[in-house]
Parts: C-alpha cells; sequence; structure tokens
C-alpha cells in the first residue's frame, strides 16, 4: 500500500482510540457514534489481522453503547408480532453516600494501575499501600495489557530435527509463519493454542519458556498428541534422535518480490534458540544441560 494510506490509517486509528472513549460517557447520539467507530475498527482489524475473539468481544460491548430505540429503528419490521413491556419510571439511583466512597476507592486503585503502566516509581502513603494490597485480590481495576507495547520485528522459531546433526528437516505448524512460500492464514476467530505460545516464546528466553522444552521433548518422543497440532512431521516413520529450534527474522516481501519469487516471506536466521537436544535424559547433544 502507498505510504500515504499508511499514514491515514494512523491518524483514523488515534482518532477512534483517542476521541470514541470519551463519547461514551456523552448522551446519544454521540454514544452512538462511539459504538459506531468501535464496531468498525474492530472489523477493520478483523479483515487484515488475526486477533483470535478479541474483536468479537470487542464489538459486543461496544453494541451495548447502541439503547433498544436503535434496535427498533433498525429491526423493528421484523418484530412486528414482538410486543415490548411499557417502560417504568425511572430509577433514582444509588444514593450519594453510597457512590462517593466507591468512586474513590476506584479512583485510588486506577491511580495505583496508571502508575504501574508508566513504570512511574512513585511512593504511596503506608494506610493507601495497605489498602490497595487488601483490595487487588479482588480485581476491582485492571489495566490494559493486551498489546500494550508492539513489536516492530517479526522473530519466528524454527523447530528441526535430525538423525546424524547435519541433515536437519523442518516441522511446519499449521499457522505460524515457517515455509517461505505459504500464504498467511487467516485463523479468526479460532486461537491456536500452540502456535499463538510460539510467538510469545520468540519473545523470551528459552530457559524461561519451560513447557517448549516440554514440547521439543515429545516430539523426540514421536507423541501422536503433540504431532497432531503441526501441519507437516518431517519424520513419520521414526523421531528424529536431535532436535533444535532456531531463530529466524521474518519480513513479507514487497509486491515485486512476491511476483518473481512466489515467496510471501524474506527470511534471515538469528541463530539458536535452543541447544540441540536429544531424549538422553532430555540433556543437550552438545554436552549441556537444556536448560543452559
Amino acid at each position: 500500500w502507498p505510504r500515504w494510506f499508511h499514514k491515514l490509517s494512523v491518524v483514523v486509528l488515534f482518532a477512534i482510540e483517542l476521541v470514541s472513549p470519551v463519547l461514551v460517557f456523552a448522551p446519544p447520539p454521540f454514544s452512538y457514534v462511539a459504538g459506531a467507530a468501535f464496531v468498525l475498527l474492530m472489523l477493520l482489524i478483523m479483515i487484515t489481522g488475526n486477533y483470535c475473539f478479541f474483536n468479537l468481544l470487542a464489538i459486543a460491548l461496544s453494541v451495548l453503547l447502541f439503547d433498544d430505540a436503535v434496535w427498533l429503528t433498525l429491526f423493528g419490521r421484523f418484530l412486528t408480532g414482538v410486543r415490548f413491556p411499557a417502560t417504568g419510571p425511572l430509577s433514582r439511583g444509588w444514593p450519594v453516600w453510597t457512590i462517593v466512597p466507591v468512586a474513590l476507592v476506584v479512583a485510588l486503585l486506577s491511580g495505583q494501575v496508571i502508575c504501574r503502566l508508566l513504570r512511574s516509581s512513585a511512593r504511596w502513603p503506608k494506610p493507601l499501600e495497605r489498602l490497595i494490597g487488601w483490595l487487588e485480590p479482588f480485581r476491582l481495576v485492571n489495566g490494559y495489557g493486551l498489546f500494550s507495547v508492539m513489536t516492530t520485528g517479526r522473530r519466528e522459531i524454527i523447530v528441526e530435527g535430525s538423525n546424524d546433526g547435519f541433515d536437519w528437516r523442518v516441522y511446519e505448524f499449521k499457522w505460524k509463519p515457517g515455509d517461505v512460500n505459504r500464504r498467511p492464514r487467516f485463523v479468526a476467530p479460532h486461537q491456536p493454542r500452540l502456535d499463538w505460545q510460539m510467538w510469545f516464546a520468540a519473545l523470551s528466553h528459552y530457559q524461561s519458556t519451560l513447557w517448549f522444552r516440554s514440547f521439543l521433548m515429545r516430539l523426540l518422543q514421536g507423541s501422536p498428541e503433540v504431532l497432531a497440532l503441526l501441519e507437516k512431521n518431517p519424520f513419520s516413520d521414526k523421531p528424529p534422535r536431535l532436535i533444535r529450534a532456531v531463530f529466524y527474522d521474518y519480513r513479507f516481501t514487497d509486491f515485486a518480490g512476491r511476483q518473481s519469487t512466489g515467496a510471501w516471506w524474506r527470511r534471515e536466521r538469528r541463530g539458536s534458540y535452543s541447544p540441540v537436544l536429544s531424549l538422553r535424559d532430555g540433556v543437550g547433544a552438545d554436552g549441556r544441560s537444556s536448560g543452559e
């Protein structure tokens, strides 16, 4: 896409994410505008990316910004035989003496969460720290941490097996990038747990990703349940003697490169993610412990 389109997309994104949340608290029709903007943004993300069911959850929340009058206007002709109960008198709401303490507690907890998100080292008075510590297990206020920090590159883990330490064959996953000639697949709203966790594993160290070591051991054992999670098992007759994980940087090819090579990705090897492993008590084939 041309550069101006990307810049326009960023402007629209920030306009929706910074202005629409304020309109949520405004009366109709401004709250309707906020709801429509959120739904539009989620639909655009669903068309261009794979965020599993998260966009559907956001749309479900955004729908609540439209009251019954909107739905009757849109779908009233399909509900001609439906009788709606008459609207009763509006409640006067909660008394002020109950709202103010709750609002103060929420404001206090929100301030603490905001300081944590901003990595502020501000110290709270001891009584407030004790109160926050007592209320925190109830999860009354939570920070929004989903992709709050976006990466600028795509580092992928490629799992390879071998019987001699020279000829390495690749295990292909069903969804995540691997073969550079394979077109990226749409997976939403499904969330493939293994492929999803592989992305997080690439953002951390092998030593701290305990489940990944177990995953490699199951491949060495030829576990049918684990192999069923993969697209391609290069050792269909017998599990390999050795296994390793390698780091690659992946980037999309441009249109010209796609037309000339047929590849969707270009990649560059960045080194090893794990040591070479064997089934010998989970010890690396190079003599080091798999946790080293």
